[in-house]
């Protein structure tokens, strides 16, 4: 398969952490996972802790992280394990905003924890009665002398019922102010009055939690950023590991395909192998070309976003994960599709793939937000 990061997005230093992911992969997740989900989580983010790729998620010296080497690193990992690709995100997206507002203390306490797999954590933004509409946040914070008491629920929150620190939005304004009302908050999660009020199931295993808030008092330095910044903060980050939701669908999308090109080459049909028919062949030329595409999108929106942090990479960011995400539905299916009977069976690669596969194309903005996204800037977009 093409090699992506061979393309002149990237540098010499990605195609060498590539290899070396890649590398550590093979060696070190090339087994089942167990059935306790949260024991197994909590083992990988001390693995990639040690590995040092935890590094690369968290930023160093004023420096935001590097998107193509979070790209490089999650589509490596998603090839071999969506647990493990969760695990990395997370560490990512659940520290992304003390990383870039975060105060001087608050990134001495948690970022190298984070980095060395020491604490793990989370994001929680979605709400029982929100999801793509963070706006509408009805988690409250309220002042109490120089603290803050917090009120509300949140709901699908990734690593909820492990995490030792999350990212926590909550409203400190009036609803009628919207977004403006909203701001960041650093948790940790052992704070009194915070619990897991559900373990959420979900059909490709991972650690997700309602959480329920009740009465919980921070300092005043608990504080992310300055108050009202809370959805300008939820959102930069969102738009930095977006492009990379985009990135591990790349890897389950190559997995998939690899997985079929070898199934074809060594199932008989007909007196012939099925890689032996034109149908089969049009099939897997379909997905190859679905899965470059993809790939192009991917190193052009983190080429971009590493060149100039600060610009707006809305659109190219949308269009890489909308992209990635909706072709590697199809193309995984298509791997199920072309194994047949076995490609429905429990403990095969694809489809394991089928299963972790689906929720990419619903967090961190759902495909019709991206669409969105994509037409609210093509329209407003000033005619030449």
């Amino acid at each position: 398969m093409t090699d992506w990061t061979a393309w002149p997005f990237f540098e010499e230093r990605h195609r060498e952490l590539a290899a070396k992911v890649t590398d550590w992969v093979h060696t070190n997740l090339a087994h089942e996972h167990g059935s306790d989900v949260d024991a197994e989580c909590r083992t990988i983010v001390v693995m990639l802790g040690r590995a040092g790729f935890l590094e690369h998620c968290i930023a160093h010296n004023g420096d935001r992280p590097d998107v193509r080497s979070l790209a490089v690193i999650r589509a490596a990992l998603a090839y071999q394990s969506g647990l493990a690709d969760f695990t990395f995100a997370m560490q990512g997206l659940g520290s992304g905003a003390i990383s870039l507002h975060g105060s001087p203390d608050q990134r001495q306490v948690w970022l190298p924890r984070v980095a060395k797999g020491e604490a793990i954590a989370a994001f929680a933004l979605t709400e029982p009665g929100t999801g793509s509409d963070a706006a509408a946040i009805a988690t409250s914070a309220r002042r109490d002398g120089d603290g803050w008491v917090i009120e509300g629920e949140k709901s699908f929150i990734s690593n909820g019922t492990i995490a030792d620190v999350i990212t926590l939005f909550a409203r400190t304004g009036t609803a009628e102010d919207g977004a403006r009302g909203l701001s960041a908050f650093v948790l940790p999660a052992s704070t009194p009055g915070l619990t897991v009020e559900r373990r959420i199931e979900t059909i490709a295993p991972h650690p997700l939690a309602r959480l329920k808030l009740d009465n919980v008092r921070l300092p005043a330095t608990a504080l992310l950023g300055e108050q009202g910044q809370g959805f300008r903060i939820a959102m930069e980050t969102l738009n930095m590991f977006r492009i990379t939701v985009g990135a591990a669908a790349l890897g389950f999308a190559r997995r998939a395909l690899e997985e079929a090109v070898a199934f074809a080459k060594q199932r008989p049909l007909a007196g012939a192998m099925l890689a032996d028919h034109p149908v089969t062949q049009a099939r897997l030329a379909e997905m190859a070309s679905a899965v470059d595409a993809s790939a192009l999108l991917i190193a052009r929106a983190a080429y971009e976003q590493d060149l100039a942090p600060l610009g707006d990479h809305r659109r190219v960011a949308a269009m890489a994960k909308l992209h990635a995400t909706e072709e590697a539905q199809k193309v995984i299916d298509a791997a199920v599709q072309l194994h047949g009977g076995t490609g429905v069976e429990k403990g095969s690669k694809v489809e394991e793939l089928y299963r972790e596969i689906r929720a990419l194309r619903i967090y961190e903005g759902a495909s019709e937000v991206q669409r969105q996204v994509i037409g609210r800037d093509l329209v407003q977009e000033p005619r030449i």
